[in-house]
């Protein structure tokens, strides 16, 4: 059983940066693909950032490319997003998941098989 736990999400002024984090328990980490997705209010959970076992590949929405950084330590078993230029419609609550399955990850909920309880994001404008 895999267990996620995400960490560092907070009330910042629209231009600033957080730093996410999801630490994990049980399993092997070093062989989860890993992805953070968010979920605004009334909107459906959509993907953000995902990275491959090793780190060596990552992907993002469209929206947070060239603002947000996904990054990982194996040795730790936590994965990072790294948020830049906080947006308004950045606002969201902020789910990592992790894929036991398939080295690459995919940008697809469904990809994922385990998942963190979130961590709150707020954007001021």
């Amino acid at each position: 059983q895999v267990q996620l736990v995400e960490s560092g999400g907070g009330l910042v002024q629209a231009g600033g940066s957080l730093r996410l984090s999801c630490a994990a328990s049980g399993g092997t980490f070093s062989r989860y693909a890993m992805g953070w997705f968010r979920q605004a209010p009334g909107k459906e959970r959509e993907f953000v950032a995902a990275i491959s076992w090793s780190g060596s590949f990552t992907a993002y929405a469209d929206s947070v490319k060239g603002r947000f950084t996904i990054s990982r330590d194996n040795a730790k078993k936590t994965v990072y997003l790294r948020m830049n230029t906080l947006k308004p419609e950045d606002t969201a609550a902020y789910y990592c998941a992790a894929d036991i399955t398939f080295e690459r990850p995919g940008v697809r909920a469904t990809d994922y098989d385990y998942w963190g309880q979130g961590t709150q994001v707020t954007v001021s404008s």
